[in-house]
């Protein structure tokens, strides 16, 4: 069983950064695969970003590629969301998610509450 708790979300200007973190329990996150998902107002949720076992592999939605940098901690059992340049388009909720085995785009064991993200234009 793995519980994940998101923050760092908030409110920022077009342009601006954020940075998320999602914080595991259990002893096992290591052997998971962890990613980042999102839902904005009135649309369906959203592949963000997904992050190998180890942290040698990453993946990215072609939306936010070049501009977002996901990243994990085994030690501190916390993933993390890097997002720069943000657009008004970004505003979402975002979910952290996890999974045994290699990574999905889709499907997922365990999912935070999520944090919200809003940029301003």
């Amino acid at each position: 069983q793995v519980q994940l708790v998101e923050s760092g979300g908030g409110l920022v200007q077009a342009g601006g950064s954020l940075r998320l973190s999602c914080s595991a329990s259990g002893r096992t996150f290591s052997s998971h695969a962890m990613g980042w998902f999102r839902q904005p107002p009135g649309k369906e949720r959203q592949f963000v970003a997904a992050i190998n076992w180890s942290g040698s592999r990453t993946y990215y939605a072609d939306s936010v590629k070049g501009r977002f940098t996901i990243s994990r901690d085994n030690a501190k059992n916390t993933v993390f969301l890097q997002m720069d340049s943000l657009k008004p388009e970004d505003t979402a909720v975002y979910y952290c998610a996890a999974r045994q085995g290699v990574v999905d785009y889709r499907e997922y064991d365990y999912w935070g509450q999520g944090t919200q993200v809003t940029v301003s234009s």
